[in-house]
């Protein structure tokens, strides 16, 4: 169970999750997080293998376990590979690893595994996807803007999932402009369960 957890969402997509037991997970520091994001962390998530979600230089400084899918490439850096379906613990709480792919842009690309990982049987990060689980979510971070996706798809996936409150990530890319349009948009059409989070905020 994910009890008493405290989300502290950094730049773009990471987030870390400390929980009454103690420990806490980090999910996606990329190179554009904040590098206290990572600061006593027990352990990482990786969704897949870009840069804006894997800090490969960081991560090598920390003897840590960091999970990640079994086809990422991701040179320079140990992890341990897992795959869509398998079950495993992470800083004390469990994790279930959903999807597979990323979302294309153009032309079939890119081509790389992707893996959402829904924590604790209630908090979902889905990575550059848009995949949704096949059992209930309490809380969905939700990506607001990429070049795979539009304001609609990320409306739907809130609508889709259902869960009971949704926060943006993969937002490290949008100006203040277009971070109120978005927020916005999403607040208008999800019925009350969206909320912004900024850097270095945090939510229970």
């Amino acid at each position: 169970m994910l009890r008493q957890v405290r989300i502290t969402k950094y730049t773009h997509s990471c987030v870390r999750l400390e929980h009454d037991g103690g420990d806490t997970l980090v999910i996606d520091p990329g190179v554009w997080s904040e590098p206290e994001a990572l600061a006593g962390a027990d352990a990482v998530l990786v969704t897949h293998e870009h840069a804006d979600h894997v800090d490969v230089l960081r991560l090598k400084e920390l003897s840590i376990p960091v999970y990640a899918p079994k086809a990422a490439r991701i040179p320079g850096l140990d992890f341990i590979g897992v795959g869509a379906g398998e079950e495993f613990t992470a800083a004390g709480l469990r994790v279930t690893a959903h999807g597979g792919q990323h979302a294309r842009i153009y032309g079939g690309l890119p081509d790389c595994a992707n893996l959402g990982y829904l924590v604790g049987d209630r908090l979902y990060h889905p990575g550059d996807s848009l995949h949704v689980p096949d059992r209930p979510v309490e809380t969905l971070l939700v990506p607001l803007q990429g070049s795979w996706m539009k304001t609609e798809e990320a409306i739907d996936f809130v609508h889709a999932v259902e869960p009971e409150r949704a926060y943006g990530i993969h937002d490290g890319q949008v100006n203040e402009r277009g971070l109120g349009s978005l927020n916005g948009w999403l607040n208008h059409e999800c019925g009350g369960r969206y909320r912004r989070l900024l850097p270095g905020a945090t939510a229970r």
